[in-house]
C-alpha cells in the first residue's frame, strides 16, 4: 500500500514540475518576444530618423556615411515605405514576388495588422510611413514555444513507457513465477494419484474405469507441464500435427455432450510441422472448449486440416451463435471475452502460442451470428 501511494505521490509531483516547467517557459518566451518586438520597433524608428536626415540634407559636403549605412544594414525586417500620394517603396521583400502589385498590397496589409506605422516627415510636410511586420527570426521565436513544449512531453512520455515497461515486466514475471510454482505444486498429488492408479490395476475393478482415471491425471500432467512453460521459450519438435490434434480431438469428445456432433477430417494421415506437442495441443482445446461454449453444448464441431506445399492449414468451426466481424480482431486482446464468466485470455495465449513461439498465423476465417465461426491456423510445413 505504501509503495502505491509513493508511485502517486510521485506522478502528481512530476505533474505539477512539468506544468511549473511550461509555464516558466511560456512566460520567459513571451517576455523575450516583447523585448524583441520593442528592440524592432526602435529599429523602424532609427531607420525613419535615417531617411529623414538623408531626405533633408541639402549641404552636398556633408557626410552622410551614418544614414547610408544605417539604411544598408536594415535587411531583417520587411518593410514598405508609403508616401502622402499613396506611392510605394519596399524593401526585405521577395523581389521576384514584389513585381506582384497584389503581393505587394497583401504585404501591406499584413504590416498594418501587425505594428503600428512609423512617420518620417521634416516640419510636418513630405510625409511618408513606414509599415514593417515581424522579421523571420521574431516569427521563428513564436513557434519556440511549442517546439519545449513537445520536447517535453516526447521526454515524460518517454518516462512514463519506461516505467510503465517496468511495471509490466515485473507483472509477467509475477503471473510467471505463480504458474511455474503452481505446476510444481501439483506435481506433488500427481505423483501421489499414479501409484493409486497402480495400485488400482491390481484391484478387481473394471480397467476402463482406471483407463479414464489414468487419462485424466495423464491430462493434468499435461496442464502442470504447460503452466511450468510459461515465461520459457518451447523447445520446438518436428512432429505429425495430425496425430496431436486427433489426440485431443478424441479426449474432449469423450468428455462432452452427446448432443454435439463432432467430426475430424484431413486430406491425408502426416502433416509434419515443428512445434511443442503440450502448448500447441493447448491452442487446440481452447478452440475446441470456445466452440462447445459457444453452441450450448448442442451443434456441430468440425476439425478439418489439409496442406500445400508451404503451409499446413488447421480448421476449426462450430455451429454457434457466431460473432459481429468488428469483433475478429479484439477477441485475442488479453482480457477481451464475450462470456459471462472467463478471464479472456484463452485466444490470447493461443495467438501468442502460435504467433510468437511457432511463427504461424491464428484468425478468424468467417463466423455470422446464430450460424457459427471457424477459426483457421496457418503453419509452416517441412
Amino acid at each position: 500500500m505504501k509503495f502505491f501511494t509513493n508511485t502517486f505521490l510521485f506522478k502528481r509531483i512530476a505533474i505539477l514540475i512539468s506544468f511549473l516547467i511550461v509555464s516558466l517557459i511560456l512566460w520567459n518566451t513571451y517576455t523575450f518576444f516583447q523585448k524583441f518586438k520593442v528592440e524592432e520597433r526602435a529599429k523602424m524608428e532609427i531607420f525613419a530618423t535615417a531617411q529623414r536626415e538623408l531626405s533633408t540634407n541639402t549641404d552636398l559636403n556633408a557626410s552622410v556615411d551614418l544614414q547610408l549605412k544605417i539604411i544598408k544594414n536594415s535587411r531583417d525586417i520587411p518593410m514598405i515605405l508609403v508616401n502622402e500620394f499613396g506611392e510605394i517603396e519596399y524593401n526585405n521583400l521577395d523581389s521576384i514576388k514584389g513585381l506582384d502589385q497584389d503581393y505587394v498590397q497583401d504585404q501591406l496589409k499584413k504590416m498594418k495588422s501587425e505594428n503600428q506605422p512609423v512617420e518620417i516627415s521634416y516640419q510636418g510636410i513630405n510625409k511618408k510611413f513606414i509599415y514593417y511586420r515581424n522579421s523571420n527570426l521574431l516569427n521563428k521565436l513564436t513557434y519556440y514555444p511549442l517546439a519545449l513544449i513537445l520536447i517535453l512531453i516526447l521526454f515524460l512520455s518517454i518516462i512514463y513507457l519506461f516505467y510503465s515497461s517496468n511495471k509490466a515486466s515485473e507483472t509477467n514475471k509475477l503471473w510467471a513465477g505463480m504458474a511455474k510454482e503452481t505446476a510444481h505444486q501439483i506435481g506433488t498429488p500427481l505423483s501421489s494419484l499414479l501409484g493409486w492408479i497402480a495400485v488400482l490395476r491390481t484391484e478387481k475393478i473394471d480397467i476402463s474405469y482406471v483407463d479414464e482415471i489414468e487419462k485424466d491425471v495423464y491430462r493434468l500432467n499435461t496442464i502442470a507441464n504447460r503452466f511450468s512453460k510459461i515465461g520459457s521459450i518451447p523447445e520446438l519438435k518436428k512432429e505429425n500435427i495430425t496425430i496431436i490434434i486427433k489426440k485431443v480431438f478424441d479426449y474432449l469428445e469423450a468428455r462432452s455432450s452427446k448432443q454435439i456432433n463432432f467430426s475430424f477430417s484431413t486430406d491425408k494421415n502426416d502433416h509434419f510441422v515443428n512445434l511443442n506437442d503440450e502448448l500447441f495441443s493447448w491452442v487446440i482445446e481452447n478452440l475446441i472448449k470456445n466452440g462447445i461454449d459457444a453452441m450450448q453444448r448442442k451443434g456441430e464441431l468440425r476439425v478439418h486440416i489439409e496442406s500445400n506445399e508451404n503451409k499446413v492449414k488447421i480448421m476449426i468451426s462450430d455451429t454457434g451463435k457466431g460473432m459481429s466481424k468488428s469483433l475478429f480482431k479484439q477477441i485475442f486482446n488479453p482480457g477481451f471475452t464475450t462470456k459471462k464468466r472467463g478471464w479472456g485470455l484463452g485466444l490470447s495465449l493461443s495467438k501468442r502460442i502460435v504467433e510468437d513461439y511457432h511463427k504461424g498465423i491464428i484468425f478468424v476465417q468467417k463466423s455470422e451470428l446464430e450460424k457459427g465461426t471457424t477459426f483457421e491456423i496457418l503453419l509452416n510445413k517441412i
